[in-house]
């Protein structure tokens, strides 16, 4: 058994009981990382608190998106395929009525309580243009979901109404992010939502305003030809939104046209 001692950052030692195999991977952004833990308390019978075995599936996580637990990256992007590693965090031991909890703490049942309370707050921070604090909010809701959502089956209907709910938060999410000016990590959200759910028409109009803004005028002009298809009482919105992607599209034209003759003269 290879087992060596380090400390990777404040406050947290690790022990590797066996070495992989390769180098550690290039973790980036989207990677989604599959593994087995066991969280045991660190008295003298280490008692076992949670065991994904026993649970009957594997954890997963997405790295640096926006599913995002953040111990558990600094933990798992330090490893190689098929290690088996231990590691120490240091806590301070709280009561859970004194404390926030992080959704990784919490069970099912609480999950599923925090979920409205979160998707609330994060309204109310959108509609008070707090945009980042809503992010944060509607981020965790879809954790917690997410982390329900592993341990049922696709095709049943608790998955879909899961699902339902997740496709929801990540839209409004996702109308923060139009707002914050991130308009790439737009598009590829509500890309994948619409790959699996093509009948969602706020997800075609949130993409068709973020291909608005970079420029993508046939995208976004396709997007908005299906909002109204998909519901023809957005008629006016949509006609509203085309006339200023037109007004855009335009005023872009002409500062390209003056920027290339500048560089003749």
């Amino acid at each position: 058994m290879e087992e060596a001692k380090l400390f990777m950052a404040e406050g947290i030692q690790r022990t590797i009981l066996h070495g992989g195999t390769g180098d550690v991977p290039k973790f980036i952004t989207g990677s989604k990382v599959t593994f087995h833990f066991r969280t045991v308390k660190c008295d003298g019978d280490r008692t076992v608190i949670d065991d994904s075995k026993l649970m009957g599936s594997p954890m997963e996580i997405i790295i640096g998106n926006m599913f995002k637990l953040e111990v558990w990256e600094i933990l798992l992007t330090s490893m190689r395929i098929g290690e088996v590693s231990e590691f120490w965090c240091d806590v301070t031991v709280e009561s859970p009525n004194t404390y926030k909890r992080e959704s990784w703490a919490m069970n099912n049942e609480e999950k599923l309580r925090a979920v409205p309370i979160l998707h609330g707050e994060g309204n109310r921070l959108f509609k008070l243009g707090r945009y980042e604090e809503a992010i944060n909010k509607y981020r965790e809701a879809v954790i917690c979901l997410k982390n329900i959502q592993t341990k049922e089956k696709p095709w049943e209907t608790p998955w879909l109404k899961l699902e339902k709910m997740i496709n929801t938060l990540v839209l409004n999410y996702c109308q923060c992010l139009l707002k914050t000016e991130q308009y790439y990590e737009v598009l590829e959200h509500t890309t994948d939502i619409i790959r699996h759910h093509p009948g969602l028409v706020k997800a075609y109009y949130i993409r068709a305003k973020a291909n608005a803004q970079v420029w993508n005028e046939t995208a976004a002009k396709a997007d908005f030809g299906k909002v109204t298809e998909l519901d023809p009482d957005l008629s006016r919105s949509v006609k509203k939104e085309l006339r200023l992607l037109e007004h855009r599209m335009q005023e872009k034209n002409r500062e390209d046209k003056l920027r290339y003759k500048n560089l003749f003269t």
